[in-house]
C-alpha cells in the first residue's frame, strides 16, 4: 500500500497547457490576406501584364500609324486631324480598361464560383472589410500598373511624332495632369470590376455588365436625339472617365474635375450595391 502511494506521488505532473493565442480580425490582417490571395493567382500576373502591354503597345502603334500617314502625304482620317502625342499615346487605354476591369471581376466573382468565399467570410464574419480590402488592394495595384504604363507610353509616342503637328512634350501644359488622370481612371475601373463581381457573383455576368457600361451604352445613347445626347452622354461612366485625361474639352464634355467627381459617383454606386448584397444575402 505504501509502495503504491510512493510510486503515484513520484509520477511527474502533466505540464500545464499553454493558452492558445487570441487572433483578432483587423483591417491590416484582412488587407494582407487579400494581397496574398491576389498574387497567388496566375491570372493576376497574366492580366496585369496584358493591361500594361495594351497601354504601351497600342499607344506606340497609334503614333507610328500617325507618323506614317504624315510622312506619306496621305490625307489624315477625321479622327487623326486633331490628334496629339497625348491622345495617340493613350490610345491603348480603351483596351487596358477591359483587362483591368475583367481582372477586378475575377477577384470577387472568382471566389464565388470556386466556393472559397465561404472560407473568406468565415474568417471575417463582418463581411464588409473583405469588400473594402479587395477593392483597395486591387485598385491600388491597377493604379500603379496603369500609371507606369502611361508614363512609359507617352515618351515613346512623343518621340515617334516629333516634328509633326501632333508633337508634344511632357512639359506641355496639362500633360502630366492627363497622364495621372488616365492612371486614376484605370484604377477606378478596376474597383468597379471588383464591385460588379461582388454584386452579381458571376464572372460572366460581371464582365458583361462591365463591357456594356463602358463600351455598348455610349453607342446606344448615340441613337437618341441630339439634344438628349448632349445632356446624357457626358455623364456616362466611359465619357466621364475620358474627360479625366482629355487635354481639351468642348461644351459637350465635362471638365477634368467634374469628370472625376462623376466617375467617383459611379464607383461609389457600384460599391454600395455590392456592399448591400454582401450584407443582406448569404454566400
Amino acid at each position: 500500500m505504501s509502495t503504491t502511494t510512493v510510486t503515484e506521488s513520484s509520477a511527474p505532473a502533466p505540464a500545464p497547457s499553454r493558452p492558445r493565442p487570441d487572433y483578432k480580425v483587423t483591417g491590416r490582417r484582412v488587407l494582407r490576406s487579400e494581397w496574398a490571395k491576389l498574387w497567388s493567382l496566375r491570372s493576376t500576373w497574366i492580366t496585369l501584364g496584358l493591361g500594361l502591354l495594351f497601354l504601351i503597345a497600342f499607344g506606340v502603334i497609334a503614333t507610328v500609324h500617325y507618323h506614317s500617314e504624315i510622312t506619306s502625304g496621305r490625307q489624315l482620317r477625321p479622327d487623326d486631324a486633331h490628334a496629339s502625342a497625348l491622345s495617340l499615346s493613350l490610345f491603348g487605354t480603351n483596351f487596358a480598361q477591359l483587362a483591368l476591369g475583367v481582372l477586378g471581376v475575377l477577384v470577387t466573382a472568382g471566389e464565388y464560383s470556386t466556393g472559397m468565399i465561404r472560407s473568406t467570410l468565415a474568417a471575417v464574419p463582418r463581411r464588409l472589410p473583405v469588400l473594402w480590402s479587395k477593392a483597395a488592394v486591387f485598385g491600388l495595384v491597377a493604379l500603379v500598373v496603369a500609371t507606369v504604363g502611361v508614363f512609359v507610353a507617352f515618351p515613346i509616342g512623343s518621340h515617334v511624332v516629333s516634328g509633326t503637328p501632333a508633337a508634344m512634350s511632357i512639359s506641355h501644359s496639362g500633360v502630366i495632369r492627363a497622364l495621372l488622370g488616365a492612371g486614376l481612371y484605370l484604377g477606378l475601373v478596376a474597383v468597379i470590376g471588383v464591385a460588379l463581381g461582388a454584386l452579381l457573383r458571376s464572372v460572366a455576368g460581371g464582365i458583361a455588365v462591365l463591357v456594356a457600361s463602358l463600351m455598348l451604352v455610349p453607342g446606344l445613347v448615340s441613337l437618341l436625339p441630339s439634344s438628349w445626347q448632349d445632356d446624357i452622354s457626358k455623364y456616362l461612366p466611359s465619357n466621364a472617365g475620358e474627360s479625366m485625361f482629355a487635354l481639351t474639352h468642348d461644351s459637350t464634355a465635362l471638365s477634368p474635375t467634374a469628370g472625376l467627381l462623376v466617375f467617383l459617383g459611379w464607383t461609389v454606386l457600384a460599391l454600395a450595391g455590392a456592399a448591400y448584397r454582401l450584407v443582406r444575402t448569404d454566400a
